[in-house]
């Protein structure tokens, strides 16, 4: 029966014409995506009106840099709120391994590889220790993450003696402030194109092989040459400045290993169904505990490179650096449609749900908005955001 089902449906599609094949694969998107990049546009239209300078190289540039932080953050976030936890510690791990990646560098004269070793190592650790206590232990994440909050931020003072270390070895600065040359610029920008174009033609030889519906092959072609558009006009941009900035490729690169983790391994399907049911999976087999501990180990991970980062770009370590982005984390996650009640999201909506985020920071900055407003802002955006994501949800099961 569900054969013959499965059969009359594709003789079904065959017999839809190109334009309502189209249309039936663009039902089927997200509605949270279109609303998301025209939030985002609506934003970078009105800051724009707002000040001529908001659009030029030299500030998207700046704006860019500004969202890797949240970005790669919101990317280990992502995976600890599918799985159905919450690290509210993140921002205070930022702040510890950046502090100690300053300290061994400055004070200890280190070498920059060997000091990023010890802050990735130190990184996984926290994670392991915090993984432990929510997986095996069966302490809440929101506790054991608080206390984490806390406990890191104290070690911070404790370590640094509340100074401001700085400043930093040349080398480690260029992670977080160096630019790519304006030929790799373009070099980086013709792969990018041609992956894409691979696979989306790889997408396609499989709904064919397995006789799902085809959306028209222009419709593809128009795909491919917008993003190809995309791309040209963002490394346009980048290089009328300085280039494209390091921690965007790094960006990149992350998003793009994790989404391959997410979508195409064993690990990401476990997580996925860790969130969405945890009794279920358990009972398929799944190590629910092991997984746990893994998206809290990526999570500080993750953590850590952001710390690396963020003290690479403004030359220094303080106490104060990573307060509140935790919260930044969340909201870049919950604009992307994660749902905080696990089992769904996905990497490229936290990443650009991060550039929300930092285009409303760096437009109500260059407007010189007093900073009470912008928590009122963001604070706003984020009820929102999950305001939508639980009406979403009633819709489905209505």
């Amino acid at each position: 029966m569900d054969a013959k089902l499965q059969h009359s449906g594709n003789e079904a599609d065959k017999t839809l014409t190109g334009k309502q094949k189209a249309m039936q694969l663009l039902g089927k998107m997200d509605l949270r995506a279109y609303t998301m990049i025209a939030a985002l546009l609506g934003i970078w239209v009105f800051f724009s009106f707002m000040n001529e300078f908001f659009l030029s190289p030299r500030n998207l540039s700046n704006l860019f840099l500004q969202m890797s932080v949240t970005s790669i953050l919101a990317i280990g976030m992502l995976l600890v709120i599918v799985a159905g936890h919450i690290d509210l510690s993140v921002g205070s791990i930022v702040g510890l391994t950046g502090g100690i990646a300053a300290i061994l560098q400055v004070w200890y004269d280190w070498n920059t590889l060997p000091v990023i070793l010890v802050t990735l190592f130190v990184g996984v650790l926290i994670g392991l220790i915090q993984g432990w206590w929510v997986a095996y232990q069966a302490v809440p994440a929101f506790i054991v993450t608080l206390g984490g909050m806390m406990m890191f931020r104290g070690v911070l003072m404790g370590i640094s003696k509340g100074s401001t270390i700085a400043p930093l070895e040349d080398t480690f600065k260029l992670i977080g402030s160096g630019y790519i040359p304006y030929l790799m610029g373009w070099g980086l920008a013709v792969v990018a194109i041609v992956v894409i174009a691979v696979s989306q033609w790889k997408q396609r030889q499989t709904r064919k092989k397995y006789g799902f519906a085809l959306s028209p092959l222009y419709a593809d072609v128009i795909k491919i040459l917008f993003y190809a558009v995309l791309i040209g006009i963002f490394v346009s941009l980048m290089n009328s400045y300085k280039g494209i900035p390091f921690p965007i490729i790094l960006v990149l690169v992350l998003a793009i290993l994790f989404t391959f983790i997410a979508k195409k391994t064993r690990m990401g399907r476990h997580i996925y169904a860790i969130g969405g049911n945890t009794e279920a999976a358990r009972l398929s087999g799944i190590n629910v505990r092991w997984r746990t501990m893994t998206v809290f180990v990526f999570s500080s991970l993750l953590a850590s490179i952001t710390g690396i980062v963020l003290t690479a770009r403004v030359n220094a370590a303080t106490i104060g650096a990573g307060t509140m982005y935790e919260l930044d984390a969340i909201a870049a996650c919950v604009i992307g449609g994660t749902s905080l009640m696990g089992g769904s999201g996905t990497i490229v909506g936290a990443v650009i749900g991060a550039l929300v985020m930092a285009s409303l920071d760096n437009g109500m900055s260059i407007m010189n908005m007093e900073n009470f407003w912008q928590f009122i802002v963001k604070g706003g955006v984020l009820i929102l955001a999950v305001w939508f994501d639980m009406y979403s949800r009633r819709k489905k099961t209505a």
